[in-house]
């Protein structure tokens, strides 16, 4: 999974790292991507990722802003 390389290069503790993991998978099934080796999928961990930094720990809000993100690109 994209998401897990990304991780592996960020000190996040178990929390941070579940919050993560449940924005992305949320962000995966509401853009519809099943094929976890999309490309697309890389984007989304990015996103996800950089918004999670900011500092916001809802995952669905996570989720929704790094959406957002992805569709104004």
């Amino acid at each position: 999974m994209a998401i897990f390389l990304h991780l592996q290069t960020h000190t996040m503790g178990p929390k941070e790292v579940s919050r993560i993991m449940e924005a992305y998978d949320r962000a995966l099934r509401v853009l519809c991507v099943k094929d976890r080796d999309d490309p697309l999928t890389e984007m989304i961990a990015k996103k996800i990722i950089k918004v999670a930094q900011t500092g916001i720990k809802d995952p669905a809000r996570i989720s929704a802003l790094a959406i957002k993100e992805l569709e104004s690109r």
